[in-house]
């Protein structure tokens, strides 16, 4: 161990005293330096000559002042110190404790001289203040010392260390003063913070925490250069989508890495320390807010009752079995035809909810005989249907599956539905069913047709809901271009101008139960902002891995999939006349439902499915759904890579 071991050990351990040892250690220094006080109070009045009356004096009188000070050190908590986290409101305490002292210390003294009858009898006047201003500056030091102590040895051993990473913490307000002293007091990380950057002018040219404000944001690309800095930090809880866009674009041909605090950070959380940054992650670039409510909404509506989930082992059928069981449901059944994956989510729900009544069902919607079974051996009061074939370009090539299993699959559960009592039910539908150009899209349109046919009529209360795209589900492109940015790229994208709505899975599902359970219509949809641009999207994840686009991590366009549009829609024109918002974050349809015969025409899909008459099949869904143009397969097959490499 050497020598700033040592120290830094035996600061430690005088932080570190616990309980009545450290009060008794505390109430023992503060005498002996209140002590020193006052006789250094004498030796300066009278230069070091102390008359012998006036040495009488003080060892009169320091019985009581020592008796004061103490007394109000505990009257004032001063003995409950934290070595670590002390501040500025523990040195308003300090302070107020020793001029308040030195206050009922005069009293005493006028009591006495009232007394005697002799103005003479206490020490002087210029001793009384030299004390107060010793005392306050010596137990001040006994306190503040250890955190001081502790906060220079860390950075040299940092500094030591030889591995530190410049900084500098976006955000030069109070979270960042946070940020920056808990990164001074621990040594459990390696940012060498050089200084803020902030868009408050007033800020500029300040000094926070013994760290300059270096500038505004717009200034980051030549503060990176001109000092080294290889990280930033944002120390903004709940920064906007745009100010981290802003950032990344402004520093991206820097290979910086990022990391942020999270947004509960300001309302949890009374220190902030390495240990709760965060990586950027893809929904932090989102161009709006995290869509929220209340989830007594949630537990109102699902809490008690008996709930199904098809395809439950899916991205969004498993986080709708996470939230619904966070609510105390009757039973949660998971029905899924993955038997590994929905074993999985069985043993997950069973680890986090002991008490749950839950159940997995191993079922094909496809099985009509199956379905009918589950229903009345289970019995729900509420279904989400979220069983569905979602891969656009797979479906081209398979149209029959997309049929069997988006369409007859989906009439399957609401007939078992409607036979086993169940009273809520709710399909999960995509954007993709808006003027659809994939198979894919027009058979989950057919399914929103079929449920809002059926809505009439039925004893079940049936709804669609439909969204767009979800960052981090298994389909989605963020798990996708994580892997290629692994493995050193190339980054693929479909095409420069594609552009897609993205909402976070738990957001969407918390939605969804809200909307679909609620009694607010046959169709909702999901407000999800402007649409991002996937190149965009694929950039900024290259930069927050500290590279490069274009030049650390390729960019190529391979086209359009079949199936595929550059840009989606969540309404078609129609719907956005016919809506209307019933809350910040929902829409409802009230467009008629269907005419004409919708059953027999889903009749004669099942029937060309069965027999694979794939042009008769995408005759029959042109029919049903009228918008729906199929993809031009020999177009989008001879779409050519294109590369960007800058």
């Amino acid at each position: 161990m050497d020598q700033t071991d040592r120290l830094s050990h035996l600061v430690a351990r005088f932080g570190g005293i616990g309980g009545w040892r450290r009060r008794g250690t505390l109430v023992l220094l503060d005498s002996g330096l209140v002590a020193a006080a006052f006789f250094f109070g004498y030796v300066l009045r009278f230069e070091g000559a102390i008359p012998a009356r006036h040495l009488a004096q003080f060892w009169r009188f320091l019985p009581w002042l020592v008796t004061i000070r103490v007394t109000l050190n505990f009257v004032l908590g001063l003995h409950h110190w934290s070595f670590r986290f002390s501040g500025l409101e523990e040195a308003g305490r300090l302070i107020l404790s020793t001029v308040a002292g030195s206050g009922v210390f005069v009293t005493v003294l006028y009591f006495f001289q009232r007394q005697a009858e002799d103005i003479t009898i206490g020490p002087p006047r210029s001793v009384i203040v030299i004390e107060l201003l010793l005392s306050t500056a010596f137990m001040g030091a006994l306190r503040f010392s250890p955190r001081f102590a502790l906060t220079r040895l860390n950075e040299m051993r940092i500094a030591r260390a030889g591995e530190r990473a410049r900084t500098v913490i976006v955000g030069a307000g109070s979270a960042g003063e946070l940020l920056l002293r808990d990164l001074r007091r621990s040594d459990e990380h390696r940012y060498d913070v050089v200084g803020f950057v902030d868009d408050d002018r007033s800020k500029w040219a300040s000094w926070i925490g013994g760290r300059p404000v270096l500038g505004g944001i717009d200034d980051l690309p030549g503060i990176v250069l001109r000092r080294g800095v290889e990280q930033l930090l944002f120390a903004i809880p709940r920064a906007p989508a745009a100010l981290i866009r802003r950032v990344l674009d402004l520093c991206a041909e820097l290979k910086l890495s990022y990391k942020t605090l999270p947004v509960s950070f300001a309302y949890l959380s009374d220190h902030a320390g390495a240990d709760a940054l965060q990586a950027l992650a893809p929904e932090d670039l989102l161009p709006r807010g995290e869509a929220r409510f209340d989830p007594s909404e949630v537990k109102a509506l699902v809490a008690g009752r008996r709930v199904l989930v098809t395809g439950a082992a899916g991205s969004i059928g498993s986080e709708i079995c996470r939230q619904v069981a966070a609510h105390g449901p009757a039973r949660l059944i998971l029905a899924d035809i993955d038997e590994n994956n929905l074993y999985m989510l069985y043993l997950e729900l069973r680890r986090a909810f002991p008490d749950l009544q839950l159940a997995s069902e191993v079922v094909d919607i496809r099985d009509p005989e199956r379905l009918q079974q589950l229903g009345r051996f289970r019995r729900p009061q509420d279904v989400f249907h979220a069983a569905a074939h979602k891969h656009v370009p797979l479906m081209e090539w398979a149209p029959e599956e997309a049929v069997k299993n988006n369409v007859i699959g989906c009439r399957n559960v609401i007939d078992m539905a409607e036979a086993c009592g169940t009273e809520r039910l709710v399909l999960i539908s995509s954007d993709k069913a808006v003027d659809p150009s994939s198979v894919m899209g027009a058979t989950k349109r057919v399914g929103e047709l079929l449920v809002r046919s059926r809505a009439a009529a039925s004893p079940v209360r049936l709804s669609a809901v439909r969204f767009g795209n979800v960052l981090g589900s298994s389909a989605s492109v963020v798990p996708i271009f994580r892997s290629q940015i692994a493995a050193g790229g190339p980054v693929t994208v479909t095409h420069p101008d594609c552009r897609r709505f993205l909402m976070t899975i738990p957001e969407a599902v918390g939605l969804v139960i809200l909307a679909g359970l609620s009694p607010y219509g046959d169709l909702c949809i999901l407000e999800m902002g402007e649409p991002v641009r996937i190149l965009d999207l694929a950039r900024m994840m290259i930069s927050m891995a500290g590279l490069v686009p274009g030049r650390d991590i390729e960019i190529v366009f391979t086209g359009l999939r079949l199936g595929e549009k550059v840009d989606e829609r969540l309404m078609t024109r129609d719907e956005e006349e016919s809506s209307s918002v019933l809350r910040e974050t929902i829409r409802v349809v009230k467009t008629p439902p269907p005419a004409g015969d919708l059953e027999g025409c889903i009749d004669r899909l099942a029937e060309l499915a069965r027999t694979g008459d794939r042009s008769a099949l995408l005759a029959v869904l042109r029919e049903i759904v009228p918008s729906y143009r199929p993809a031009d397969a020999m177009v989008a097959a001879t779409d050519a890579p294109v590369r960007m490499r800058g």
